[in-house]
């Protein structure tokens, strides 16, 4: 079986600079703004600005069902890429490649470290599609929280569309493999400076945080 379809990834083209997009994702306070998935529920315990080896602590609620997990960073490149896993197999990545309008964002949910019986199970419980679902709400909330902090307007009619799906690859990223939330609130600030015309899907998802 290949790995890529344990692999869902979309991505999002975003008029602002990659360092602005990384301190959203960042930062685990932000992240049930930006949550698509409906199921990151806050109670965020753990620092403001994430780094390798970080950990940090959320509330969630799936399926009715409340429940707390605690994350680790996996994967670090500033301004470029960050992924985190907590008990199971699977790592939420986020990565960020430069556009001459922004940048590109895509999140994956990587299942490619499951052995195949664990992700025959979260199959047929509908996993993939569930974080799909999740990740293009979560792209939208995310550009739409980086417009505001830097004061950009929409880049046209199609930024009003959802992440569109790609050609699949480990990582999702189209720029290189392997690199790596925040709706606005008043008074909410960002030390970090500052995807062209509508987001793109890339792979399938749905979201089990």
């Amino acid at each position: 079986m290949s790995s890529d379809e344990r692999i869902v990834s979309e991505t999002v083209s975003i008029a602002a600079p990659p360092a602005t997009v990384f301190a959203i994702v960042a930062d685990p306070h932000q992240h049930e703004r930006i949550d698509g998935s409906g199921s990151v529920k806050g109670n965020i315990k753990g620092p403001r600005v994430l780094s390798k080896g970080a950990k940090f602590g959320v509330d969630m609620k799936m399926f009715g069902l409340p429940y707390k997990i605690r994350n680790v960073v996996v994967e670090y490149e500033q301004d470029q890429r960050i992924a985190w896993r907590h008990f199971g197999a699977h790592r939420w990545r986020y990565e960020i490649t430069p556009t001459a309008t922004g940048c590109d964002v895509t999140e994956t949910w990587d299942a490619s470290r499951y052995l195949t019986p664990i992700w025959l199970g979260l199959k047929a419980a509908g996993f993939p599609e569930r974080n799909r679902k999740g990740i293009s709400g979560t792209l939208v909330k995310l550009r739409e929280a980086a417009r505001r902090l830097t004061g950009h307007g929409s880049t046209g009619p199609a930024d009003l569309s959802g992440p569109r799906r790609g050609p699949r690859g480990r990582g999702g990223s189209r720029a290189r493999p392997g690199r790596s939330r925040a709706g606005p609130r008043s008074g909410w600030s960002c030390s970090a400076t500052g995807r062209r015309g509508s987001p793109r899907r890339r792979g399938r998802r749905a979201r089990d945080r």
